[in-house]
C-alpha cells in the first residue's frame, strides 16, 4: 500500500502550467510528496534531498539523488552546464547560494513553482532564522527573467506562517509569448 501525502494547495494549483509529460525537479523533496504528485500526472520526475530514504519508499521510479545541497556542489549537471528540466518545484526551503542555480535549472518554457518562508515568520514559530527567511519580494528578484504568472507574500494558516510564493516561466525564445498561450484558471 502507498502512502499518499498532500502536496502543496500552492503547487497543486499551478500545475496546469506544465507542458504534458515534461521532466520534474523537486529541489529538497523531503519524503517525495511532490514527486508524487507530479508522477501520478505522467511526469517523469527527479528528486533531491539529503536523506532520500522515505522519497524512495514512496517514489520507486523516481530518479532520487542524495546530495547535501549546502555542503556540496550542485549535483545535477549534464555534459558541463547545469541540467534543466521542464518544472522545478521547491517548497519549504531556502539557500540563497543555490537560488540562481534553481532558476537556470528551469528549460525554455518551463515552470518555476518555488514556496517558502518569508521574513517574520520568526514570530509564528519556526525557521525563525533570517538566512533562512525570504525578504520582501525577494522571489520577483530572482525571477526577474521569467515571466511571473503569480506571486503572493503573505500570512497563511493552519499553521500559521508567513510565506513567500510564485509561479513563473522561461519563455522559450524572446519573441515567444507563454502567458497568451497557456491559460490558466486564476
Amino acid at each position: 500500500m502507498v502512502l499518499l501525502l498532500n502536496p502543496s494547495p500552492w503547487i497543486v494549483r499551478w500545475s496546469d502550467l506544465l507542458e504534458p509529460a515534461t521532466p520534474v525537479l523537486d529541489v529538497a523533496c523531503g519524503a517525495g510528496r511532490h514527486l508524487q504528485w507530479f508522477a501520478a500526472r505522467g511526469h517523469p520526475v527527479t528528486g533531491v534531498d539529503r536523506d532520500i530514504e522515505h522519497a524512495s519508499r514512496l517514489n520507486p521510479h523516481a530518479e532520487l539523488i542524495s546530495s547535501d545541497l549546502e555542503t556540496q556542489a550542485w549535483p545535477l549537471y549534464q555534459h558541463e552546464a547545469i541540467r534543466t528540466f521542464g518544472s522545478v518545484v521547491v517548497t519549504n526551503y531556502l539557500w540563497r547560494p543555490l537560488l540562481e542555480t534553481i532558476v537556470a535549472s528551469v528549460a525554455p518554457g518551463g515552470v518555476l513553482l518555488y514556496e517558502t518562508f518569508a521574513a517574520g515568520n520568526g514570530t509564528l514559530g519556526r525557521p525563525a532564522r533570517p538566512e533562512f527567511l525570504l525578504q520582501p519580494g525577494e522571489l520577483l528578484t530572482v525571477c526577474n527573467g521569467l515571466d511571473i504568472v503569480a506571486y503572493e507574500h503573505g500570512f497563511l494558516e493552519p499553521p500559521a506562517r508567513l510565506v513567500q510564493r510564485i509561479a513563473a516561466v522561461r519563455r522559450r525564445s524572446p519573441e515567444d509569448r507563454p502567458l497568451e498561450s497557456r491559460r490558466c484558471s486564476l
